[in-house]
């Protein structure tokens, strides 16, 4: 069975409750599917808890404590950490030049899909996981099946 990729916008809600954290949390620890996130992901899900203690959503202890679960599931192969290749700058270049423009795909949103498109190729994964629209507009045109955590299901 395939695997999902989470992007640091769908696996930030695993630790900290929000809208769409529902949906997430229900495909991960019940899925018999891995959940891949790329190597990119541990340092800006780090970075999440630091703006959430910046707007006072959450104090440092409680960073601390997401930060554990997090490092915790990763340890326990919860979460498969995938490093990025010279292969996945290339692609997210690739991705920038097609939708930047038009889209306004961001640079490292650009890593993130050129990582997930290359799993999803190798048939790793079956489902980009995001909650950013424009990455879930642009993962979709590029062929891969998106899952929006934020967006009811049809």
């Amino acid at each position: 069975m395939a695997g999902y990729f989470l992007d640091s916008s769908a696996l930030a809600k695993l630790y900290h409750a929000e809208v769409g954290s529902a949906a997430v949390e229900q495909m991960v620890p019940h899925s018999a599917a891995a959940i891949l996130i790329s190597r990119l992901s541990v340092v800006e899900v780090q970075f999440v808890f630091a703006g959430k203690i910046r707007s006072g959503m959450i104090s440092t202890g409680e960073a601390a404590g997401l930060r554990h679960r997090f490092l915790e599931d990763i340890t326990n192969g919860v979460l498969k950490v995938v490093a990025l290749t010279g292969d996945d700058y290339e692609g997210a270049g690739a991705l920038i030049e097609r939708h930047g423009a038009s889209h306004g795909l961001r640079t490292l949103d650009s890593l993130q899909l050129a990582v997930a498109l290359s799993l999803h190729r190798a048939r790793a994964v079956e489902n980009f996981v995001a909650a950013d629209k424009v990455l879930c507009k642009v993962a979709a045109v590029e062929g891969m099946p998106v899952i929006d955590p934020e967006s009811p299901p049809l």
